[in-house]
């Protein structure tokens, strides 16, 4: 059974990480559907603001097979240190993510944890040693491009991670799958992530990026 996605957040929510992601449009960043199907050439970036203090490691894994450290990165330091109530801009400093690579879906990994990860978390990792799935063209759902005139691809955005699926290898042993009772919720053009009791250890989840 896989994490719940639910319409509205719950009073007895303990832990929640909020995750928002902007594309520039005319030298504006304005905030988008995380489901959008994105075109070659588009500037994102992401907000993420935590209710709890931790630690934060964001990766992408391009359909080329391209890997791109975006938190923390090399030109604002090694800390990967998030302060509770703090939004923080991925990539740092003033930075952007341009899509690139064959058309499908690119995946950004997210891990998050309330304590300092051991030895086994490594700052500088490797390239990936699995590759993505066979690419493929994302889809508009047709009945969202007729009410809203968006393509949105529903297999994108933000996705727990499931038993068994590959992940970079730098990340192998770090967390189990996407635990089964977080949930995912809309909220506000934010997606949130919503632990009902506090959070023990790293969590890994993922935003897929659908372009063409």
């Amino acid at each position: 059974m896989a994490a719940l996605l639910r319409a509205g957040p719950s009073p007895d929510d303990v832990q929640r990480v909020r995750l928002t992601v902007e594309r520039e449009e005319s030298a504006v960043w304005k905030k988008v559907d995380s489901a959008l199907v994105f075109a070659t050439g588009d500037k994102l970036r992401f907000h993420v603001t935590s209710s709890f203090a931790g630690y934060l490691y964001v990766m992408n894994h391009g359909t080329s097979g391209s890997y791109e450290l975006l938190f923390p990165r090399s030109d604002t330091g090694a800390d990967n240190s998030i302060e509770a109530g703090k939004d923080y801009v991925v990539p740092a400093a003033q930075g952007w993510f341009k899509v690139t690579g064959p058309a499908g879906h690119d995946i950004v990994y997210w891990v998050i944890s309330p304590v300092k990860l051991g030895n086994e978390y490594r700052p500088l990792p490797p390239p990936p040693n699995a590759s993505l799935p066979q690419s493929f063209r994302p889809r508009c759902d047709d009945e969202i491009f007729k009410s809203r005139g968006d393509c949105v691809d529903t297999s994108a955005g933000v996705k727990p991670l499931k038993e068994g699926e590959a992940v970079p290898k730098n990340l192998d042993g770090i967390a189990a799958p996407t635990p089964r009772d977080l949930l995912f919720i809309q909220e506000k053009g934010a997606t949130v992530m919503s632990s009902p009791t506090a959070l023990t250890g790293p969590v890994i989840y993922e935003l897929r990026l659908a372009h063409r």
